[in-house]
């Protein structure tokens, strides 16, 4: 879909954010920061899709994604609502010929992400994933040492994050985190990016054992937390572990054992441990990305909000829709770190939904 002659490679393009939360924090921030013109905005709630659009300086503030399509100078479309309306909103942008960057969790199942991937295709629109933290400066180092050979071959993998964002009852997040049947819980919110994060670094998952839990004192019959058994096709194995529902400090770290090292990820630092001893890994220019920037207080309401407080995930964000941008002009891009596509989407919700499946039948799940 992209017109590749040379006077066109370095025009504007817009785009239509849908969703006025993430929407606004993040998409509309690393849009701009790209060089893309937000035209509209699309929510549900018309006086705060007005207010919001209002304060952001973005021109249309609209209710019906069909209306917003049909205005011109619209290139793409970023959608960063419940997993549930994905595939509905996608397949409208799609038919509009309108390139599409999604949120994850991708979909509501591997059903509704196959659609997506198969009307993506047939048009042959730019399709992008909003995995952005395979941007993210430790991540995609950590990717890139492995692939190069850095632990030699990976045998074992360890993922745990502990974060309190739910241990209080009260804490206000997005009503799609809280049913499982909408793609939700902690798996669905958390989860889908550490599964793809390893399935950039170490290739397809071949199976799954899990056991998904809830913690806290939430009213809620989906998980909050996870313990995870994997196998990768490579023959890689590993456990992911994470509660987004216990008291007291962060944890987040992540080790991949090879049979020559063993690389380790905290927060921003990355260090190589071989027989040489432990050396923290040097950060290549291409891959820094801008110093986090946090998105304007007067958007900081709840406890969802309060994630991004930071924005330290605008710069990996806004290296991805700069990719986009890149791809929709056809230009040449890199692919170190690859963008995630739908395809890469589709992959991602295999996995969860076998985790789910594991967990409901108590056994071990094989992944096609």
């Amino acid at each position: 879909m992209s017109d590749t002659s040379p006077a066109l490679r370095d025009r504007e393009l817009g785009a239509v954010i849908v969703g006025t939360g993430f929407g606004i924090l993040t998409h509309l921030r690393a849009l701009r920061g790209a060089g893309i013109k937000a035209i509209a905005l699309v929510g549900r709630n018309p006086e705060k899709t007005r207010e919001r659009a209002a304060k952001v300086g973005v021109e249309h503030a609209l209710t019906d994604l069909a209306e917003a399509l049909e205005l011109p100078g619209v290139d793409l479309v970023t959608i960063a609502t419940p997993p549930h309306t994905h595939c509905e909103i996608a397949l409208a942008a799609i038919a509009a010929g309108k390139h599409v960057l999604c949120e994850k969790p991708f979909a509501r199942d591997t059903a509704e992400a196959q659609l997506m991937l198969d009307a993506a295709d047939a048009a042959g629109v730019i399709h992008m994933l909003g995995t952005e933290f395979r941007f993210a400066t430790s991540q995609a180092l950590g990717t890139r040492a492995v692939r190069e050979g850095h632990i030699g071959e990976p045998r074992l993998v360890n993922f745990t994050m502990n974060v309190p964002v739910l241990a209080d009852p009260d804490g206000e997040v997005p009503d799609w985190w809280s049913a499982g049947r909408d793609g939700g819980g902690w798996l669905g919110a958390y989860a889908s990016h550490i599964i793809d994060q390893i399935r950039a670094t170490l290739g397809e998952f071949e199976g799954v054992s899990a056991s998904l839990t809830t913690v806290s004192e939430r009213d809620w019959t989906v998980e909050d937390s996870y313990t995870i058994h994997f196998r990768m096709k490579s023959g890689a194995s590993g456990v992911l572990q994470s509660t987004a529902a216990a008291w007291g400090m962060p944890v987040l770290v992540a080790k991949l054992y090879g049979s020559k090292g063993t690389l380790s990820i905290e927060g921003e630092n990355v260090t190589l441990a071989s027989k040489a001893g432990i050396e923290q890994l040097d950060v290549p220019e291409d891959l820094v990305t801008s110093a986090p920037e946090p998105p304007p207080a007067e958007f900081m309401k709840t406890t969802y909000d309060h994630l991004h407080a930071a924005g330290f995930d605008l710069g990996p964000y806004t290296k991805l829709c700069e990719l986009m941008r890149d791809r929709i002009l056809g230009k040449e891009t890199s692919n170190d770190p690859a963008p995630a596509t739908f395809e890469d989407g589709l992959a991602g919700q295999k996995v969860l939904d076998a985790i789910r499946l594991s967990n409901a039948e108590g056994r071990w799940v094989e992944i096609k």
